[in-house]
């Protein structure tokens, strides 16, 4: 079942994170809690879940950024899109994308966009068959 977390997941969420690219769960320190309840208040932030048996398996973040341009209509940006490794190849994270796009255009966003450090073909091509593409722009990170 793909939904919205909820504020007492904390915890599943974290460890689930261990399969993006973190090597250890935060500190549950006032940093850490005040930072969830921003997310969990912030009405353009909607971290999705895909529920499996009572487990969240999969997850992505999709935010609503509200714009200036293009007839002033938002877009969305995607991130940390992670399927725990036993549950891989399922259609979970591709349905937590899904329901990404949903939101993205009740809110009426023209676009939505999205970041992967893979190199991987087979992330790619999920990508691409979710409609992604990586030819209308370029990219740029700086990391800090």
């Amino acid at each position: 079942m793909v939904r919205e977390a909820r504020k007492e997941e904390l915890n599943d969420l974290l460890e689930l994170y261990l399969y993006l690219h973190e090597d250890s769960i935060p500190a549950h320190d006032e940093h850490l809690k005040d930072t969830w309840d921003q997310i969990m208040n912030d009405n353009n932030h909607h971290l999705i879940v895909n529920e499996v048996d009572g487990k969240i398996v999969s997850s992505c973040v999709c935010v609503i950024i509200p714009n200036l341009t293009r007839n002033v209509r938002p877009y969305a940006f995607v991130e940390n899109v992670v399927t725990h490794a036993d549950h891989r190849k399922k259609g979970y994270a591709r349905e937590c994308l899904d329901y990404a796009k949903s939101i993205a255009q009740k809110e009426n966003c023209y676009k939505m966009m999205l970041l992967t450090g893979s190199k991987k073909p087979e992330t790619l091509h999920f990508y691409e068959n979710a409609g992604y593409n990586s030819s209308d722009k370029t990219a740029f990170i700086q990391w800090i």
